[in-house]
């Protein structure tokens, strides 16, 4: 399958869960990593602000930060590449481009990523055998990824069913670690 279509497809199931099932889902993932040794001792963490159908992460990113994590969100620039700056409580967000939430914070530039210890980022899809991850198609975070060393663990958030064999790839396309799913973390590479 292409990836217009898979996204469509993908796009589809996600709005067909109940906010009963995205609740429990959001609740399960943000359990299942910050129980992981390697989530609880990242002084920087990279993540996102979850939108619509998205596995929502505003309490992942708020316990996160409770806990001691210094938390960076992504800046959509006018390229769509990202920028970032540090989350420092929900009061440091404000709408940015398409309505996306962004902390209020000095832009730390493009690069700040290549500083944290965890980077936690959206997919659509990730492909099990390769840890290839299907985004929404602005290529953002192949870019965001491309910089993160190599020892860094990168975890996408997905809901049931969207890991999967097959996921289409392009040289650009960036691979994640981990995925984290309702029914637990999952190592990919």
């Amino acid at each position: 399958m292409d990836k217009l279509n898979l996204r469509r497809d993908l796009k589809a199931a996600r709005s067909s869960l109940s906010p009963e099932q995205l609740r429990a889902n959001a609740i399960k993932v943000r359990e299942t990593l910050l129980e992981q040794p390697w989530v609880q001792m990242a002084g920087l963490v990279a993540c996102y602000w979850s939108t619509g159908s998205e596995p929502e992460t505003h309490g992942l990113v708020f316990a996160l930060w409770k806990h001691g994590a210094t938390v960076i969100l992504p800046v959509l620039r006018e390229d769509y590449d990202l920028d970032w700056a540090v989350y420092d409580g929900p009061d440091t967000l404000k709408p940015g481009r398409f309505g996306i939430m962004e902390p209020v914070d000095t832009r730390r530039g493009v690069d700040a990523i290549r500083t944290a210890a965890l980077v936690i980022v959206p997919a659509l899809a990730v492909d099990r055998r390769t840890g290839v991850r299907l985004g929404r198609g602005g290529g953002s975070y192949d870019r965001a990824l491309a910089r993160v060393g190599p020892n860094v663990p990168t975890v996408a958030l997905l809901h049931e069913g969207e890991l999967i064999d097959g996921v289409p790839a392009e040289p650009h396309d960036q691979q994640v670690r981990y995925a984290v799913t309702p029914e637990g973390l999952i190592t990919l590479m």
